[in-house]
Order: structure tokens, then C-alpha cells, then sequence
């Protein structure tokens, strides 16, 4: 059984979809892009500010699903500008231990929602 998992500590979905659904015991997250959920305003100081509320967003989600970043099997990684990967992978890299980091692809696009640097989604699942 499908069901809707739905935070106030993560930015509300700009359309018409969910931030995650939890499906037969695995999580499937909606890409999170950097907006502060309280202000509803994007953080960009600078990328390595955008990704850490990216990963904020993701883990408020994580959290009401009852998951951490241990629980996460894949991530998908959008970002405008490749020049920026070795800064967003420091800031990343916080988020998980070596032993549990998941399978990834961080890949350059033209544009994301917003017009924002980076873009993540991720699936989760317990074992």
C-alpha cells in the first residue's frame, strides 16, 4: 500500500506531487531543491549553504518516514554547473558514513526548478 509522506519541516511540493511516498517499505523522495521551509525563501549564498539546506529538506522527510541517511539506497544529484561538483561533494560527503553511502549520479543540467544550483532526490528503504 502506497503511502504519502508529508512534512512541514520540508518545503511543500510546488505541484502536483508529494515530497515522498513510502511504498511496500521503501522511500521515494522528491527531487528537494534549497528553499527554507519557514520562509519559503531558496538559500544561495553560496553552494555549499544550497546544499546543506538541500540535504535539510531531505532529511526532515527521512525523519517523518522514521529513516535517516543510513537508510538511503540511491541518490540523484541535478546541478547547473559541474565546475561546482568538488564543493557540493564536500558538503555531501557530511551526510553519510563511508560504510553506508549510497549509490549515486550527480549530473549537469540546463535548468532546475527556480533556477536554482542543485537539485536531489533520493530512495530509501529499511532492511
Amino acid at each position: 500500500m502506497k503511502k504519502i509522506i508529508e512534512t512541514k519541516h520540508a518545503p511543500a511540493p510546488v505541484g502536483p506531487y508529494n515530497q515522498a511516498i513510502l511504498f511496500n517499505g521503501t522511500l521515494f523522495v522528491s527531487g528537494q531543491i534549497a528553499i527554507d521551509p519557514p520562509t519559503g525563501n531558496i538559500v544561495n549564498e553560496s553552494i555549499e549553504a544550497e546544499t546543506h539546506q538541500v540535504m535539510k529538506n531531505l532529511q526532515a522527510i527521512l525523519t517523518e518516514a522514521e529513516m535517516t541517511f543510513e537508510d538511503v539506497i540511491k541518490c540523484s544529484v541535478f546541478v547547473a554547473d559541474m565546475g561546482m561538483y568538488s564543493r557540493i561533494n564536500a558538503v555531501y560527503a557530511t551526510y553519510f558514513n563511508d560504510d553506508t553511502a549510497p549509490a549515486r549520479e550527480l549530473v549537469e543540467v540546463v535548468n532546475l526548478p527556480k533556477y536554482v544550483n542543485i537539485e536531489i532526490s533520493l530512495i530509501a528503504g529499511k532492511a
